[in-house]
């Protein structure tokens, strides 16, 4: 199932991009996440999807922008609406670009991945974030697979458990800013905002 998520956002890129332009719910995590974040420093953005709201609030914050998504249909849009920018289109889990980011966001992205290729890319990422740097995603509240349902077809998310993740926190130097889980502001995503130590 992990593997037509891929198809689903290609088949439904611009139905995606009309819809996902209409609603903004996380501008209070991308405040909270940009203070971690030096100012003009870059920023990863895996699962970019065509680049609004979060690209367009990065780029208008002035922090250059690293997009990766597995749809071409929506990188193809975020190069025309930012062509000076960095856009990828690929797998996120076989791709982590050259570079030390200020920060790194998967909002609506990471939870597309089995738990364990999660926890793994969360290691891998770890490295990736410059001092003082600020990671933003969110996951399900506890260990499990839940089908979700957009544009009348069903959609692949997963998630570990927390103490998984504080896990991974541990291990990779990271410390833990904020938790909600099942956060109401967002519609009930859990939401994790990390940092790494100056």
């Amino acid at each position: 199932m992990p593997e037509r998520v891929a198809e689903h956002y290609e088949r439904h890129a611009h139905a995606f991009d009309h819809e996902r332009r209409k609603r903004f719910t996380e501008r209070a995590w991308l405040d909270r996440f940009l203070l971690g974040v030096p100012k003009g420093a870059p920023v990863l953005d895996l699962g970019c999807g065509a680049g609004e709201p979060i690209a367009r609030y990065l780029h208008d914050a002035h922090h250059p922008i690293t997009g990766v998504d597995i749809s071409a249909k929506m990188i193809a849009l975020c190069r025309t609406r930012f062509p000076r920018e960095r856009w990828i289109a690929a797998d996120m889990r076989g791709v982590v670009p050259e570079g030390m980011f200020g920060g790194i966001i998967a909002w609506d992205s990471l939870f597309h991945l089995p738990a364990d290729d999660q926890l793994a890319l969360l290691e891998r990422l770890a490295p990736r974030l410059s001092p003082g740097g600020a990671l933003l995603f969110n996951t399900g509240p506890e260990r499990g697979i839940a089908m979700g349902c957009q544009f009348g077809e069903q959609l692949y998310h997963a998630s570990a458990g927390p103490a998984e993740y504080r896990t991974v926190f541990a291990r990779t130097g990271l410390f833990e800013v904020a938790h909600a889980p099942e956060d109401a502001a967002t519609g009930g995503r859990s939401v994790w905002l990390v940092r790494r130590p100056h």
